[in-house]
Formats: structure tokens, C-alpha cells, sequence
């Protein structure tokens, strides 16, 4: 028995008509052969080659094509041979063009820069939590930005917000008995943001961890006098640093992602 062949065309990368070629396909068992994927298909040439390949058997044409010019000259050309080409794509946009009213953009690609940006964004998380509360300094000299300040400011949250707007973002926290990595000398100021906050603030922060963590309030790291002396230890790092500083206490971490976003 003959089988019968599906050809991809795309000017994408072709995954939607693959997906579904390979969808319907399994239906029919051992009548249909391989599956040919072309994507990023932009010329009319390329066309010809893949149509003249399509009539040397029984073919089927599943096409993703944005750009009209194009799919008339697939389906004239598939009519001449007498092939069978289904648009994949073309009538779910007609569709939308007259239930939205609006015209489609018809740009090629824009699935693939949609794919691009989740990557990316992707990587920007991954890349914080690897380099979250100081982990690995290394991840200084790769960032973005590099967040920097005592317990209780942020830094962790902040990080996370600004992974999700595709920064890669290392945050280390300062504390006075840990001399601070190296690696915060060898960039430049500008992508250093020190974090800071109100001494009150931090000690009813603390208070409440602590009773979180169940542990007793009267322990050191909620004693106004340790907080009093890490901010002294923050404040002259951020000095010979030379970077910017926030003040966290009373702000978002939305309005606190946003400044640092206009200082870099």
C-alpha cells in the first residue's frame, strides 16, 4: 500500500504543523510515511524545491504561513501539481481578525521572539536562585545587578522581581563579621544597589522572624544595638563602593524594583 507523506512548510520554525501532522497521523497507523519539516521557508524558490520534491509521491501540505503573498504562492502551486495544502494557521487569524475587529500584524517570527523572551526570562530566574543570599560570588561578575545589604532588606524578594523582568540579579548579604567578596571591587558602581532600611524597622522585622523561627526575641540578631552596628558596617561599604543606596523601609518591593530600574 502507498503511503501518504505530510510536508511541513513554515517560515517559523514549523512545531505547530509538525504537532499537528503527527497528531492526526497516528490515527492512520502504517499508511503514513515521514513527516518532512521545512521551516523558516521565506522565499518563493524554496517553494518550487519543496513542491517538486511533494509531487514525486502522495503528499499531503500543512503550512504556517503569516505573510499572504506567500501562502498564494504555495497554494497555486500545490493546485498545479494537484497536491493537497491545508493553512494551519490562516483561519484561526480570519477568525480573530473579524472577532477582534483589529488586522493582524502578519510579522514573521513572532512566535519564536515570544519563545526567546520566556527563555530569557527563565535563565533570569534560575540565575537568581543560584545566586541568592550570596551563594556563589562568582555570580557578581555575571550579573546585571548585584543587590547588597544587611539581613532584612529585601534583597531575596527584590531579586525575584527583577528576574521576572529578565535581570539577572546576585544579592549578598553584609554582615560585619564576614569580610565582603572581592568580587564587589572588580565591577563597576553603577550595577551595585545598596539596600538599606530604619533601624525600628528592622528590629520589629527581626522580632517577628524570630518568633517564626521559634526562637526567643532576646537573641542578638534582633538587639537594636547588633543592628545599629551592621548598618555602620553597611553604610561604610556602600562609601567605598560608591553605589547607590535605598532605603527599603517604606516601600514596595514594586516601587523599589522600579528606582533601581531607572538607576541602571
Amino acid at each position: 500500500m502507498d503511503k501518504t507523506y505530510i510536508y511541513v512548510i513554515s517560515d517559523s520554525l514549523g512545531e505547530t504543523g509538525e504537532l499537528l501532522g503527527k497528531a492526526a497521523a497516528i490515527q492512520f497507523n502504517s499508511s503514513i510515511g515521514d513527516i518532512y519539516k521545512f521551516p523558516f521557508t521565506f522565499e518563493k524558490i524554496q517553494i518550487d524545491n519543496i513542491i517538486e520534491q511533494a509531487s514525486r509521491e502522495k503528499s499531503l501540505i500543512l503550512y504556517t504561513l503569516v505573510l499572504p503573498n506567500l501562502r498564494d504562492y504555495l497554494c497555486k502551486k500545490a493546485l498545479e501539481k494537484n497536491i493537497t495544502a491545508i493553512d494551519v494557521i490562516g483561519p484561526v487569524i480570519e477568525s480573530l481578525t473579524q472577532l477582534t475587529g483589529r488586522e493582524p500584524r502578519r510579522e514573521v517570527g513572532l512566535n519564536r521572539k515570544l519563545n526567546a523572551e520566556y527563555f530569557k526570562k527563565v535563565e533570569a530566574v534560575e540565575f537568581a536562585v543560584k545566586y541568592d543570599d550570596g551563594k556563589d560570588p562568582r555570580g557578581i561578575l555575571k550579573a546585571d545587578i548585584v543587590l547588597i545589604g544587611i539581613s532584612r532588606t529585601s534583597k531575596t524578594p527584590l531579586s525575584m522581581y527583577l528576574a521576572y523582568r529578565n535581570f539577572k540579579v546576585a544579592n549578598i548579604p553584609l554582615v560585619p563579621e564576614v569580610e565582603p567578596p572581592k568580587e564587589l571591587f572588580d565591577i563597576s558602581p553603577r550595577k551595585i544597589i545598596g539596600l538599606t532600611n530604619d533601624p525600628d524597622k528592622l528590629n520589629s522585622i527581626r522580632i517577628e522572624r524570630l518568633k517564626d523561627m521559634g526562637v526567643k526575641s532576646s537573641s542578638n540578631y534582633a538587639q537594636m544595638d547588633r543592628i545599629l552596628k551592621e548598618l555602620e558596617f553597611a553604610d561604610n561599604l556602600f562609601s567605598k563602593l560608591r553605589c547607590p543606596v535605598i532605603n527599603v523601609s517604606s516601600k514596595a518591593i514594586e516601587e523599589t524594583a522600579s528606582i533601581i530600574l531607572s538607576i541602571i
